[in-house]
């Protein structure tokens, strides 16, 4: 076994109880919020990394990881009782160790915590996920997991696609605005035949009367307006 996870879990009376050396192996171990008030119980793990111990009620003792964690790169001490910084001055012993979490203790409420706890701890590179120039620590080494190289390459697969369905869309409603704008055009210029071929007809329409003699043609613009021609009338009256 390389990685145990005992979160929330209760703890007996405050102390690690079932964990023995026989789990030489391990590498990562996470207790949190299990109710723990030592670590005294804790035993000699000496392959172990990673210490998971946020969310309990930790005070102090923290020599107990000197002694059975020699290797530990990574403790987490977040929300735990700690005041003081002399309350870490057991980590020295511990020179593997370049990452400290002390989220939510009251130590980190101590005028200059961070200056104070970098020069009591030379060997740390992060506390609270920050290094001495706030630099914010990497969130996972991909070297070590490989996971974060995936997710990028698949990341970037899905952008691409999504680019790519974009540009067919943006593609897709220049076409529409094309064909849009073409079957206007086409409308306007038939429009404008039609009005110029309604123009011809009254031009000859025109042309034609102009060509008749003048009594014909009021005659044909009384007809037109629904007006008898006079001579008709005095006609109508000798019958």
């Amino acid at each position: 076994v390389k990685e145990l996870v005992l979160d929330n879990c209760r703890s007996d009376d405050g102390k690690i109880v079932g964990l023995s050396s026989d789990f030489e192996n391990l590498e990562f171990l996470s207790m949190i919020n299990i109710n723990l008030l030592s670590v005294s119980n804790l035993p000699k793990l000496n392959k172990l990394r990673k210490l998971e111990l946020s969310d309990n009620r930790i005070s102090g003792g923290l020599e107990v990881l000197a002694e059975r964690t020699p290797n530990l790169t990574h403790l987490n001490l977040s929300g735990n009782k700690i005041k003081d910084i002399n309350t870490l001055e057991p980590l020295k012993k511990l020179p593997n160790l370049h990452s400290l979490d002390l989220f939510n203790c009251e130590v980190t409420m101590l005028i200059n915590y961070r200056e104070s706890v970098f020069t009591l701890l030379p060997q740390l590179t992060y506390l609270d996920g920050f290094d001495a120039d706030d630099q914010e620590a990497p969130d996972s080494d991909p070297e070590a997991d490989g996971d974060g190289l995936e997710d990028e390459y698949e990341n970037g697969e899905d952008d691409d696609e999504e680019d790519d369905l974009d540009e067919e869309v943006i593609d897709e409603e220049d076409d529409e605005d094309d064909d849009l704008e073409g079957e206007e055009e086409e409308d306007g210029v038939d429009d404008e035949e039609e009005d110029e071929e309604e123009d011809g007809e009254d031009e000859e329409d025109d042309e034609a009367d102009d060509d008749l003699p003048r009594g014909e043609k009021r005659k044909r613009n009384l007809e037109d307006e629904g007006e008898e021609d006079p001579e008709d009338e005095e006609d109508d009256e000798d019958d």
